[in-house]
């Protein structure tokens, strides 16, 4: 197998090319939030996602469908790129509608940690009580990293890469959505615009909104993300 050069976006993972049809990825040990990566990719089956080739866990390795023309949403006008999100995560949660599937982990068994690291972040004690009220939900297989450089353009369709799953709730995915794609300054006319889409899609507006502010502490939004989250709640 001869390999391209690296995708010039994969930024943890090591990604590139292995041909026309395929991609090679290796996940590093570090990112354990990846380590159900193929199984997540198993379950969807190619419905919303890039298909599964092959996998070797002791490498850390995956052969991945490779989606062409390939760029990703963000390339697209602000309401197409939010229509096909809508669209393309309504998807993947339908697969993914079944409490305890195995081998998936709970979001719950990591955000009281991932809180507790953010304690010193502005939005941490807000983030915190609004957990602490949240009514734990774990029914869906998330995608976990759900933004614009995640979804490809494909012969098949708007395809999602690079998934973190674990079992939530659908609400949790929009937050990534919300403050992407890069070089985007998060802003809160786009924001509740992004979120209505969402909320006319079937999702709580007030889940969405409390997840926002709970990722957007841990995983450590920047003033201007700030002064936009502390608006939503």
């Amino acid at each position: 197998m001869e390999l391209g050069e690296p995708f010039g976006l994969a930024r943890y993972s090591y990604v590139a090319p292995a041909d026309a049809e395929a991609v090679l990825k290796v996940t590093p040990p570090e990112d354990d939030e990846a380590d159900e990566e193929a199984d997540a990719l198993e379950l969807w089956h190619g419905d919303g996602a890039v298909r599964l080739l092959r996998r070797d866990l002791e490498r850390r390795g995956l052969l991945l469908e490779r989606a062409s023309p390939g760029h990703d949403l963000s390339l697209v006008p602000e309401e197409d790129a939010t229509a096909a999100a809508v669209a393309l995560a309504r998807r993947l949660w339908k697969r993914g509608q079944s409490p305890g599937l195995s081998p998936f982990r709970s979001i719950h068994a990591h955000v009281p940690r991932w809180l507790a690291k953010a304690a010193e972040h502005e939005l941490a004690p807000v983030a915190q009580e609004l957990y602490d009220r949240l009514e734990k939900r774990e029914d869906t297989l998330i995608h976990g990293d759900f933004h614009h450089h995640n979804i490809i353009r494909s012969s098949r369709g708007w395809l999602a890469i690079d998934p973190k799953p674990m079992l939530g709730e659908p609400e949790y995915d929009v937050p990534c959505f919300l403050w992407n794609p890069l070089p985007y300054r998060m802003r809160l006319d786009v924001t509740e615009r992004r979120l209505a889409a969402f909320a006319a899609a079937g999702l709580d507006d007030e889940r969405m909104r409390t997840w926002a502010v709970i990722r957007g502490a841990y995983l450590g939004a920047d003033p201007d993300e700030i002064e936009v989250l502390r608006a939503l709640v």
